[in-house]
């Protein structure tokens, strides 16, 4: 027992000192920090009290107007720099890229095929799979998948107006509704599948893909070593995703390519470009082709990315609506203008045309960046001419979106509604890189304007026929889920509903 006592004091011995060395390594470059804890570090009030990118955008706040472009973080043992100069932002997304162009996150694609997505591997592999997907995402292809995301925004039409039917104004609960809406028009687009999640708020699709997003595989005991030790932590062999949640998008994939290919169905949509370069891969094409679990992951993603950051946006947009009537008012105004020039149809053109529209989702996604930080790593030491820039090969760096969108020097009282700060000549008078929500530079959101199109349509037929206003049951100030990576409203945004006469 003596021994075995002795062992475990040496063990814990080693362990505080190796994270008193770990977390002196700011210290010892004389870069402004806030004093880790001994086993968080800088992350101690996550995910518990307070959402991470508070933490980063409050880490931003303070430190912005230190002499030093960035200040040191510790995630858990893990030495980070979070930048508070533009400048430097600017060559990390941008003029640098080369050296920081890999987020440093977790994927396994041999044991966990869904985390080897566009947004998580990296080098070559990266280079290569941006290639491919790129001609997916043109404004042709956006063009092409139109007609069915204007037909979903049809079907939620139709459950609005059913929910609203008494002309008395009801109380709804928006994000689930509008999840329902982005969730069919990414389940027609990425899988080929008529979901009907708007007329069955129980549908499989839903369910699965809300697991997807929430549930990890072991349950969050894990998470310090895969968020904090990636890795190490695909050298384990450890997996992200709940196996059935895996089961189950890999049998639609697998169940939709092996049904166009058996039908020569064509949908002009996300999967028949995959499918397309899937054959080639088949054929013995490689350098243009796609494998079946790059396929899969791709997909995926996809699908993640649209509905969550999609309906959140939706959502929130909708609730500054609701407290900003005469902006709310403008909005329609504009969209019944463009729906008249174009015989009260929904088209593509006329899309394009609705700039305040643009504008209010712009704002959405300045207050409300569904992914409010942005990660990358230096390959190599980065030592640009001023030696305070010199970032360590290795060093996980964050650039905190949300704290850049809330800087009062950059946006005066962040805290308000303004659209008009997406005029063209506002944002002309602004620097580069101070809008984030889709990331910059190469490694920037590669289907930010499918995301965009798909939120500007189902915003257009809610606001077309609806009004949507504050209720008791709306919380005011909005409260973030903490624990989530992305921003989410806790307990959902409950707004008054009334449907206007035509």
């Amino acid at each position: 027992m003596s021994l075995l006592l002795t062992l475990i004091a040496i063990l814990v011995s080693l362990l505080l000192f190796v994270a008193r060395r770990r977390h002196g390594y700011w210290q010892r470059r004389g870069i402004p920090h806030d004093v880790p804890h001994p086993i968080y570090g800088n992350m101690k009030d996550w995910p518990k009290k307070r959402h991470i990118a508070m933490i980063f955008r409050d880490y931003y706040l303070k430190y912005k107007s230190s002499d030093y472009p960035f200040a040191g973080f510790y995630f858990f043992f893990t030495r980070s720099a979070v930048i508070t100069d533009l400048e430097l932002v600017k060559r990390v997304l941008i003029k640098d890229f080369n050296n920081f162009e890999n987020r440093g996150i977790f994927y396994n694609e041999i044991d966990d095929p869904l985390s080897a997505t566009l947004f998580s591997i990296e080098g070559q592999k990266w280079r290569h799979l941006r290639h491919k997907l790129t001609p997916t995402f043109t404004s042709g292809k956006m063009k092409n998948m139109f007609p069915i995301v204007v037909k979903v925004g049809e079907e939620m039409e139709k459950v609005f107006s059913a929910k609203t039917a008494t002309g008395q104004g009801q109380v709804l609960e928006i994000v689930d509704l509008v999840a329902r809406y982005t969730a069919d028009v990414i389940g027609n687009c990425a899988f080929g599948l008529n979901c009907n999640s708007l007329q069955n708020p129980k549908a499989e699709f839903v369910a699965i893909g809300k697991r997807a997003i929430i549930e990890r595989r072991y349950g969050g005991l894990l998470d310090f070593l895969i968020f904090g030790f990636p890795k190490l932590s695909r050298r384990l062999r450890l997996k992200l995703n709940v196996q059935d949640v895996e089961d189950f998008y890999t049998g639609i994939v697998r169940n939709t390519i092996d049904y166009r290919l058996r039908t020569n169905e064509k949908r002009n949509d996300f999967m028949d470009s995959l499918i397309e370069m899937y054959e080639k891969e088949q054929a013995g094409n490689t350098e243009d082709g796609l494998s079946f679990n790059e396929i899969l992951a791709q997909a995926f993603i996809f699908f993640l990315a649209g509905f969550e950051t999609s309906s959140t946006t939706m959502g929130f947009a909708l609730y500054e609506l609701a407290r900003n009537q005469d902006i709310q008012d403008q909005l329609r105004e504009e969209i019944n203008s463009v729906l008249g020039k174009h015989n009260n149809e929904f088209t593509y053109e006329g899309i394009k045309e609705m700039k305040y529209l643009e504008q209010v989702v712009m704002e959405t996604l300045r207050k409300y960046p569904v992914l409010a930080h942005l990660t990358r790593m230096t390959q190599t030491d980065f030592s640009p001419e001023d030696p305070k820039y010199f970032i360590a090969k290795g060093t996980i760096v964050v650039i905190p979106a949300l704290g850049i969108h809330y800087d009062p020097e950059i946006y005066p009282e962040p805290e308000v509604f303004k659209p008009e700060r997406f005029t063209d000549e506002a944002i002309a008078a602004r620097p580069s890189c101070t809008w984030l929500p889709f990331g910059e530079g190469p490694r920037n959101c590669i289907g930010l304007r499918f995301g965009l199109m798909q939120a500007c349509v189902g915003l257009a037929y809610l606001i077309r026929g609806y009004k949507f206003s504050v209720s008791a049951e709306t919380q005011i100030p909005m409260k973030i889920v903490v624990k989530s990576i992305l921003l989410s409203a806790e307990n959902g945004i409950h707004l008054k509903v009334e449907k206007l006469s035509k």
